[in-house]
């Protein structure tokens, strides 16, 4: 019996590493393995939609792959959501995140990329069709800035640039997105 226990502790181990050791390859150490079909170089960053100009939540960060320009993120309520190229949680919900912007004018849904290479962020938007106008975060300032966890996806709800909500999930619908948001604000 202890043979048995103890085996099934080695194999659990051993699952573990290699589920590790296939997470760090998937990433790759220089962030351009397993990156998306548009893939490109640190350097080279395909063309996106412009972002809103001003600050998001307080923190000064680039648009990816497009100018700043319109309207501010502290301006009435702004859907932020934290997302990176390699995240596949990421890749099943940012459509939906472009789906509740269509439906919802009025509120400004943007995306953070918090991923140093910004031009897999920008391929991996492109590749997915999702329009929506995000920043570049190399260096986790806005995560950090605040305070939220260290995954992705993170959706964080602002009006009138002050955070009500943050979601550390990844949603698996539209109407689940909108449902948080309505409820943030109302709160």
């Amino acid at each position: 019996m202890k043979n048995y226990v103890l085996g099934t502790v080695i194999a659990a181990i051993l699952v573990a590493v290699i589920a590790v050791v296939g997470v760090l390859q998937l990433r790759g150490g220089d962030g351009d393995e397993g990156a998306p079909s548009g893939e490109a170089s640190p350097q080279e960053i395909p063309q996106r939609p412009d972002c809103p100009s001003g600050t998001v939540a307080g923190v000064e960060l680039e648009c990816l792959g497009g100018e700043a320009a319109g309207k501010h993120t502290d301006e009435g309520v702004s859907v932020v959501n934290v997302w990176a190229w390699w995240c596949q949680p990421c890749r099943a919900e940012l459509p939906y995140l472009q789906e509740v912007a269509e439906e919802h004018p009025e509120w400004q849904v943007v995306g953070v990329h918090a991923d140093k290479n910004a031009g897999n962020g920008a391929a991996f938007l492109n590749d997915l069709g999702v329009d929506l106008p995000s920043f570049q975060d190399s260096d986790n300032k806005f995560a950090g800035e605040l305070g939220l966890p260290g995954v992705v996806p993170v959706t964080v709800v602002l009006q009138n640039g002050k955070v009500r909500k943050q979601f550390a999930q990844p949603f698996s619908s539209a109407a689940e997105i909108e449902k948080a948001v309505e409820e943030a604000i109302a709160a």
